[in-house]
């Protein structure tokens, strides 16, 4: 007598008519949810009431003195990590490191650093990169994780100057207005 066939579980997903599932690019199919659901905590979790304008954590970690910047950069430089690992090429890859720099110098400046980081947005920015050229890249080589491993460490040394540059001012600053100078 002939054995049964194993049984095999199957997953299926109900998706309305279109969609492409959450965190999906319609083209490559490829994204991480992680790296959406992080974007969309850091950039556009809330919206202002009686504005369209969305914000999330990162204007509001940005707050916290000498500590707001580097945390958001840091979580910036994981998602560019994933990124790498999603098969962004380099040169997108690079182009990511730039929309985190360019968000630390605006954290940089107290308070209105902050407000201007509510529009500029680089971890949604990040995401729509993410989204659009995930799995374009070659097979990765050790030149590519040296790349990325230079480009963070590139981009962590500029966020720390800029830190160390902002708080060498704020205290020059404070020795003159209290006349300590």
């Amino acid at each position: 007598m002939p054995q049964p066939a194993a049984a095999r579980e199957v997953e299926v997903e109900v998706l309305p008519k279109g969609s492409t599932g959450f965190g999906r690019h319609p083209v490559t199919g490829k994204d991480d949810p992680l790296v959406a659901l992080v974007a969309r905590l850091m950039d556009t979790l809330f919206t202002i009431p009686g504005t369209k304008i969305r914000v999330g954590l990162d204007p509001l970690i940005g707050l916290i003195p000498a500590l707001g910047s580097p945390i958001s950069a840091f979580i910036s430089l994981l998602m560019i990590a994933r990124s790498a690992q999603l098969g962004v090429p380099n040169v997108v890859l690079a182009r990511m490191g730039l929309n985190v720099l360019l968000n630390a110098a605006l954290d940089a400046v107290p308070i209105a650093g902050d407000a201007l980081s509510i529009f500029y947005r680089s971890n949604a920015r990040n995401h729509e990169l993410l989204q659009k050229y995930a799995g374009t890249r070659r097979a990765a080589t050790a030149g590519d994780r040296l790349f990325v491993f230079a480009l963070m460490a590139g981009i962590i040394a500029v966020v720390v100057l800029v830190i160390v540059g902002a708080l060498t001012v704020a205290l020059g600053f404070w020795k003159w207005a209290t006349g300590q100078a």
